[in-house]
Parts: C-alpha cells; sequence; structure tokens
C-alpha cells in the first residue's frame, strides 16, 4: 500500500481556494486553511491537489462534483483553468488545476478570472 504524503497549503495554493470557495455556495468552518491537508496530484506538474478535510482520511471517497472555476495566466502568458470539486458526502475533495498548452504550471497568479 503506497502512502500518500500530505501537506499544508501553500499561500498561492490557499489564495486560489479562497477565490473558488468564495464563488461557491458551501460553508466552511472560520479555520478551514488551518484544518486542510493537501496532496499532489500526478498530472505532468499542472499543480492539481486532492483536499483532505477533517474526518475524510481513511474513508473511502468518491468525486461528487464541480461547484466554482476560475481562470488566470501562467507567467508564460498560457491559460490556466482552475476547478474545485466536492466529493458525494459535500467534503472539498479536489482542486483540479489544467493548463491549456498541457505544460507544467509555473506560478499560481493572484490575479485571478482576470485577463
Amino acid at each position: 500500500m503506497e502512502l500518500i504524503k500530505k501537506r499544508q497549503l501553500t499561500k498561492l495554493e490557499e489564495s486560489i481556494l479562497e477565490e473558488l470557495i468564495a464563488k461557491s455556495n458551501i460553508n466552511l468552518s472560520f479555520n478551514w486553511k488551518e484544518e486542510l491537508l493537501v496532496s499532489d496530484l500526478p498530472d505532468g506538474g499542472m499543480g492539481s491537489l486532492s483536499l483532505y478535510p477533517p474526518g475524510v482520511t481513511g474513508k473511502e471517497r468518491f468525486l461528487g462534483s464541480q461547484i466554482s472555476d476560475c481562470q488566470f495566466k501562467d507567467t508564460d502568458g498560457v491559460t490556466v483553468i482552475a476547478s474545485l470539486y466536492l466529493d458525494r458526502e459535500g467534503n472539498m475533495y479536489e482542486l483540479d488545476m489544467w493548463k491549456t498548452d498541457f505544460s507544467s504550471l509555473k506560478e499560481i497568479s493572484t490575479d485571478l478570472g482576470r485577463f
């Protein structure tokens, strides 16, 4: 059994999740950022994350629905689409990042959805 390496959010990951959560209708605890753990997904360096809010570790989880998305330009000018997904129980499940030319993400922008 392969162990998944979980970690805290970076500041830029936190900022994009804040944007996506603000565009959605989910309610989270005031300290969700401190409680959330993440792991990098094997997506060729595009920056996608599995999300682990409290209480889900060790449970079998299934993709539910997309609740929001935004776009930004990477530092090389290529469009990146970021989408937030919940699991079937309504917990944050995945931050999907897709760089439209399939190259690796250079940096998450702080100017989200405006280009």
